[in-house]
C-alpha cells in the first residue's frame, strides 16, 4: 500500500458524511459506497463528509440501479451542516430540502445514470451548478442561484433508478496544478456493476461491513467509521474515539486527520 500524507496538492479527505444519511442508505468502503435499500425510491439522501469549495469537481460513479422507478439522481449543494440536522431525514431533496432556504438540487436525466456513467459537478464562483457526463468536454448548466458566501456541503439523493453510487473523490483545477482529494485506499474494491439493475431490496447489500445508522448518545459502541466493521476503540488526541485498532495506525500514517473534525492526530489517548 502507497502511503499518503495531506500536501499542498491535496484537497483531504472527502467521503460521504458517516452519521447522517437517508432511512434507506447503507455505507460502506470506508464511506465512500452509498447504497438505497428497501422497496422505494426516496429515502436515499447523503451529504459530503466536508464542505467543497468553489470549482471543486465531485467525481461520482453509477455503481447499480434498479427497474420499476421513474427519475433517478438529485445533485446539489446546501450550506446547512449536516450535523446541525434533525432525524430522520426528509425522504426526498426535491421538494422537500429544496423548499428550505439554504438548498439547491436539480434531477439528473435517466440517460445519464445508468450503470458505469461517471459524473462531475460543482459551483462556481458565480453560484452556478455544472455536471459533466462521463468523458465528455461539455459542462452542462444545471443550476443557478446557489449562495457561495458560506460553506458549502454536497446533497446528493439516491433516488429513483439509481440504487447505489460510489465518491471518486474531487479535484479541483488552478492556473499551476491541479489539486485532488486524498486517493481511496487501495483495499477498497467496487463491487461488481456488470448487472445492470437490482431488485428493490433492503438486503441487496452483500457486503458485510455496511454501515447503517447508529447515533448512540456518547462515542460508546460506535463503529469504526473508516472499515464500518469493527468497534471503534481508540481515541484520537482531537478526542474522536472513531477508529478501530486495525484502522488506526493507516488512517494516523496516511492521512494525519481524524476522519470527522480533519484535526491533526497523533498516536491515540487510549485504547
Amino acid at each position: 500500500m502507497l502511503s499518503h500524507r495531506c500536501g499542498g496538492s491535496c484537497l483531504g479527505p472527502l467521503t460521504f458524511h458517516c452519521q447522517v444519511f437517508g432511512d434507506k442508505v447503507s455505507l460502506s468502503q470506508g464511506g465512500r459506497l452509498a447504497r438505497r435499500g428497501g422497496s422505494t425510491f426516496k429515502n436515499g439522501l447523503v451529504f459530503s463528509s466536508r464542505p467543497l469549495g468553489i470549482q471543486e469537481k465531485i467525481h461520482l460513479k453509477v455503481v447499480t440501479t434498479t427497474t420499476g422507478w421513474h427519475g433517478a439522481l438529485r445533485l446539489g449543494f446546501t450550506n446547512v451542516h449536516p450535523a446541525a440536522r434533525g432525524l430522520p431525514l426528509p425522504p426526498m431533496a426535491i421538494p422537500d430540502l429544496t423548499q428550505k432556504p439554504g438548498h439547491w438540487a436539480m434531477h439528473v436525466h435517466e440517460s445519464c445514470c445508468t450503470v458505469g456513467s461517471e459524473l462531475k459537478f460543482w459551483v462556481s464562483s458565480g453560484g452556478k451548478v455544472y455536471m459533466r457526463v462521463n468523458n465528455s468536454n461539455r459542462d452542462e448548466e444545471i443550476l443557478s442561484g446557489v449562495d457561495v458566501s458560506r460553506p458549502l456541503w454536497a446533497m446528493i439523493d439516491i433516488y429513483g433508478q439509481t440504487s447505489c453510487i460510489y465518491l471518486q473523490g474531487s479535484e479541483k483545477r488552478g492556473r499551476f496544478r491541479t489539486k485532488r482529494s486524498c486517493p481511496a485506499p487501495q483495499h477498497i474494491i467496487l463491487p461488481d456493476i456488470g448487472r445492470s439493475s437490482v431488485t428493490p431490496d433492503r438486503t441487496s447489500c452483500e457486503d458485510t461491513s455496511c454501515h447503517h445508522r447508529k447515533l448512540p448518545a456518547d462515542n460508546e459502541g460506535t463503529d469504526c467509521v473508516v472499515c464500518m466493521e469493527r468497534e471503534a476503540t481508540n481515541t484520537l488526541t482531537c478526542g474522536h474515539r472513531c477508529l478501530c485498532q486495525s484502522c488506526t495506525g493507516r488512517i494516523i500514517l496516511e492521512f494525519g486527520n481524524c476522519p470527522l473534525c480533519r484535526h491533526q492526530i497523533g498516536a491515540p489517548l487510549r485504547t
